[in-house]
C-alpha cells in the first residue's frame, strides 16, 4: 500500500494529512502553528533600530539585514521541512503533495532536502489551509 503524505500551508499555519489510497479520503496527521508569522513587524523587533555614524555628517539607523516577517517564515517553512524529511527516514510516505501558498512555496522548496523533493509528485500553489477535509479531498482528486 503507498502511502502519501499532504502538506497543506501558508507562513502561519500547516496540516500534514495522510491518504492511505484511492477513495479513501485524508486522515489528518498533524497540525502545525507559527503565530509569529501573524505578528507585526514592530513586534517581531526586539528594540527600535540602532544608529550609527556616517562618512558624512549625518547619521544612520541600523536596518536588520533580513525582513523580520521573512524571518519567521523561514524558521516555520526549516520546521516543516525537518517533519517531512523525518517522515521520510522513517519511510511514514512514498508520495508527497505540496499544496502550499505562492509566496511560502519557495521557503519549503530551498529547505526540502533532495530525497524529500525526489518524493513530491504535485505542487499546488494554493492556500487550503482554511479548507475543510472533505472539501480539499474533493479539490485534489480533480
Amino acid at each position: 500500500m503507498s502511502i502519501t503524505w499532504i502538506l497543506v500551508a501558508n507562513a502561519s499555519a500547516a496540516y500534514l494529512y495522510a491518504n492511505y489510497g484511492p477513495k479513501k479520503g485524508l486522515q489528518k496527521l498533524k497540525e502545525f502553528r507559527h503565530d509569529a508569522s501573524r505578528e507585526k513587524r514592530v513586534d517581531l523587533v526586539s528594540d527600535r533600530p540602532g544608529h550609527n555614524r556616517n562618512n558624512g555628517n549625518g547619521r544612520g539607523s541600523y536596518v536588520p539585514a533580513t525582513d523580520p516577517k521573512q524571518h519567521e517564515a523561514q524558521n516555520f517553512a526549516c520546521r516543516l521541512a525537518r517533519e517531512l524529511e523525518h517522515g521520510r527516514t522513517a519511510n511514514s510516505y512514498h508520495r508527497l503533495i505540496l499544496v502550499v501558498s505562492a509566496p511560502f512555496i519557495g521557503l519549503i522548496n530551498n529547505n526540502l532536502g533532495s530525497h524529500v523533493r525526489n518524493l513530491v509528485s504535485d505542487t499546488f500553489e494554493k492556500d487550503y489551509t482554511r479548507t475543510s477535509e472533505r472539501n480539499l479531498a474533493r479539490r485534489l482528486e480533480t
